[in-house]
């Protein structure tokens, strides 16, 4: 009797009275609380649960109930893990895929940097990829960057291996679009390039010492002493700093000479010039105080809102068997070990990039006053295991003959690892 109305056929129920009904719905009552007391629980189930349909392996589910086992912390772990990664502390590991652009597929490659055309004969050097310890360093993305940076400009600032690493950007981006160049000066340290599918501008401001600096002339010739001055910014590029939204900040190699060092119009020191009564000091107090002027002029910068400053930590050069210019080379076809790597990191090459470290993070204390962001490129690490990636013998230079360039890189090469490390800084900086 108390299922009839739920039997009957659709005929019969098309002819029921009113009293019945009223009998029938009283009697599905308590029914219709219960289904709905249970659709309430199973709905804020659903709502409150951070994956309600994760299913668990039977073999899974008794590994969980023996360690406690929590779901958020499992949600939350690559997440922490992420925030531990370090892209710059790691190996080179095998990639056969080889480089993203050959030197006859990018046609902006100088002629100094460019191998293979110049007698290299190995190519195993091209198959190695940086990995960090705890992650995977995106390789670069051409197309990607460019969206990253669609209106902006950006300049790279430094000497000849900060020009080294912006001909790798421009190699590494020819794939998707080839700039306008608009600008290059007769000694080619001052370039702009332009374009215009993605409104991006990319300069490249010469800068020796980053500070002012002046080579002393001995009878109408340079004497390669110079006299450098700590208190003055070299004003050549920190002219262009208002109109920047990329400033990628680089130097060292210039430092190893003999210096003077001036403030406030007063001699106060030197390097290497070994003269009674004045104060000898050592390259690294003078890489220390050129780098702290250069970020700090841009902490003081009024119009420079918006701007990401960048340090590309120092590049190592890989002389063997002397200096550049004592029989010096670079003959190397693979990376060093790991063994052979720690050395490096008690080298003064380390050394000079734990200066402009922590230099930039001083500046960055600094600078979070005033909204100024400030970042690093660290490529030390990376490239002191890189002897394999130098021009060396192969440089092409027609007046140097004998002399290896083991200071320059290779294109392509390690040195393209640079911009994967860029586009990763900037997309972590920038919140991309």
């Amino acid at each position: 009797m108390k299922s009839s109305s739920a039997t009957l056929p659709p005929e019969k129920l098309r002819h029921c009275t009113k009293p019945d009904r009223c009998i029938n719905i009283g009697k599905l009552l308590p029914f219709l609380f219960v289904s709905l007391g249970i659709a309430t629980i199973f709905s804020f189930y659903l709502l409150h649960s951070p994956n309600p349909f994760q299913y668990i392996p039977k073999q899974g589910l008794i590994s969980a109930q023996n360690s406690n086992f929590d779901q958020n912390n499992i949600l939350e772990e690559p997440q922490k893990e992420e925030e531990k990664c370090d892209l710059f502390k790691g190996h080179w590991v095998p990639e056969l895929r080889g480089s993203l652009y050959t030197n006859s597929s990018c046609g902006t490659i100088p002629e100094s940097k460019n191998c293979f055309k110049n007698g290299r004969m190995d190519d195993d050097f091209l198959n190695w990829r940086w990995k960090p310890e705890k992650c995977q360093l995106p390789r670069f993305d051409s197309k990607g960057f460019l969206e990253m940076v669609r209106g902006k400009r950006m300049a790279f600032v430094g000497d000849s291996v900060a020009r080294n690493h912006i001909e790798s950007l421009l190699c590494l981006l020819s794939p998707e679009e080839t700039p306008m160049d608009i600008y290059k000066d007769s000694e080619d340290r001052f370039r702009k390039w332009y374009f215009p599918r993605h409104n991006f501008t990319l300069m490249k401001l010469w800068s020796k010492f980053l500070i002012a600096g002046e080579e002393r002339i001995v009878n109408g010739t340079g004497s390669s002493k110079y006299d450098l001055y700590l208190d003055k910014v070299d004003g050549q590029w920190t002219r262009f700093l208002p109109e920047l939204d990329y400033a990628v900040i680089s130097d060292g190699h210039w430092f190893f000479r003999v210096m003077y060092l001036h403030e406030a119009e007063n001699l106060t020191g030197c390097v290497y010039c070994n003269e009674p009564n004045v104060t000898a000091h050592d390259i690294s107090f003078a890489v220390r105080m050129a780098f702290r002027a250069a970020f700090d002029q841009i902490n003081k910068c009024k119009n420079c809102s918006g701007l990401l400053t960048l340090v590309r930590t120092f590049a190592p050069a890989h002389f063997e068997n002397g200096a550049w210019n004592t029989g010096g080379y670079c003959n190397r076809t693979s990376p060093f070990s790991d063994a052979e790597a720690e050395k490096g990191l008690k080298s003064f090459d380390w050394e000079m990039r734990n200066i402009q470290v922590e230099e930039i993070e001083r500046a960055r204390k600094e600078g979070e006053k005033e909204g100024k962001r400030f970042g690093i490129v660290d490529i030390t690490r990376a490239m002191l295991m890189r002897p394999d990636g130098h021009p060396g013998a192969n440089w092409g230079n027609k007046w140097m003959k004998g002399y290896s360039d083991c200071v320059h890189w290779c294109m392509p090469g390690p040195i393209d690892y640079w911009n994967d490390f860029l586009m990763e800084v900037i997309r972590q900086e920038s919140c991309f």
